[in-house]
């Protein structure tokens, strides 16, 4: 069976003991690297625009986008709109130019 050291004081780093880790709720560099490229892909290929785009053509798979972007707990006042309000507005600002 493995010796456990008994530590005196403070913990120094190469002793053996855990240290503490990445802090709760931070992001991993390799996600945020990932979801940074993700963003700039949307952004060249249009941004809102596209997504309006992609809601009409491919409404199943851009629910499912809402439903993972979404977040799971509500904080704070809520307004609610239908995703067919957004949609409308989204062309009308299109449409805008904005």
């Amino acid at each position: 069976m493995a010796e456990v050291k008994q530590t005196q004081g403070k913990r120094k780093v190469g002793d053996g003991t855990p240290g503490p880790g990445r802090p709760k709720g931070s992001t991993n560099k390799a996600t945020k690297a990932l979801k940074d490229m993700i963003l700039s892909a949307l952004d060249q290929a249009g941004g809102e625009a596209y997504l309006l785009a992609q809601a009409k053509k491919n409404p199943q798979a851009f629910m499912t986008l809402i439903g993972k972007v979404l977040p799971t707990t509500i904080q704070g006042s809520l307004q609610l709109t239908t995703i067919s309000e957004r949609l409308k507005r989204a062309e009308e600002r299109a449409k805008n130019g904005g």
